[in-house]
């Protein structure tokens, strides 16, 4: 189980940003395809895709968002909404050249979709994961709910500590290594605690904006395809087959694989997005 720590050819880049520079995973390739990690993530989220995008000639760039691990990010939790972070996306994909496959995973579905909306230069849109509005009532929710206070009373390490503990409840938690383990408390905290409140309000008050998004995607004549794993337990299956119809997108579902197929079946998500993609 190597997951985020999986290796591959990919250099570690840096692209100018708003608030300083942006960390970056970059492989060689054509077509451009530009990879938003969700809440708690980071570029290394993509780290099991990299070698296969390439092989397949597409040049992927998988980003730590601004507040994210390696990317510095302001002292200013509305900074962190998707609309914000979608203006920061849409200048990464100018300055990639424009013209690129933009995907993103989880809360950065919400951050994709709000980059189109603010005329993002794309030639298509990926959400994986990510639904048509705020997180719906569930335990990651009720984490959200639960992790606030803690962090902002007692900082970003005690959080982490909290979510470590609850993690040791997990059987599975046993077999992850201890260097994966180690990477995952190293993010965590690295990450700016005003970007992990801002997401958090984020996920909990978006408002639904696929009507607008299916305007913008007619209008700019832009191909969409929803992905989820079968399995996923924040928005539900059922809930993004809708958003797909909603957006006149295409939809796929990844066996064997949760909320997270790129880490969980990356070789099944890599045969769907190659084949859509093409």
């Amino acid at each position: 189980m190597t997951a985020q720590l999986h290796p591959h050819r990919a250099e570690r880049v840096e692209l100018p940003g708003p608030y300083g520079p942006i960390a970056a995973l970059r492989t060689a390739g054509d077509t451009t395809i530009l990879l938003v990690p969700g809440y708690t993530g980071s570029k290394e989220d993509f780290a099991p895709l990299l070698d296969g995008f390439a092989d397949a000639g597409f040049r992927a760039v998988a980003i730590d968002l601004p507040g994210q691990y390696e990317s510095p990010g302001p002292a200013d939790e509305q900074a962190y909404l998707p609309a914000a972070l979608g203006k920061v996306v849409a200048t990464v994909a100018e300055f990639l050249g424009g013209g690129v496959i933009l995907l993103g995973h989880s809360y950065g579905g919400l951050v994709a979709r709000g980059a189109v909306l603010a005329g993002a230069p794309v030639a298509g849109l990926t959400l994986m994961d990510s639904g048509p509005a705020e997180l719906p009532e569930g335990p990651r929710r009720e984490a959200l709910k639960q992790g606030e206070p803690l962090l902002r009373k007692d900082g970003i390490e005690a959080a982490y500590s909290v979510r470590e503990a609850m993690n040791e409840r997990f059987p599975s938690w046993a077999q992850v290594p201890a260097e994966l383990k180690a990477f995952y408390r190293r993010r965590f905290v690295s990450s700016s605690p005003h970007a992990l409140l801002g997401m958090a309000d984020g996920l909990r008050n978006e408002p639904d904006l696929v009507d607008s998004l299916a305007e913008t995607l007619a209008v700019r004549t832009l191909p969409s395809l929803v992905v989820t794993g079968e399995g996923d337990d924040a928005w539900s299956v059922e809930s993004q087959r809708d958003m797909a119809d909603r957006l006149g997108a295409r939809f796929e579902t990844v066996p064997g694989a949760a909320h997270s197929p790129n880490t969980e079946n990356p070789a099944g998500l890599l045969d769907v997005l190659i084949s859509a993609w093409r």
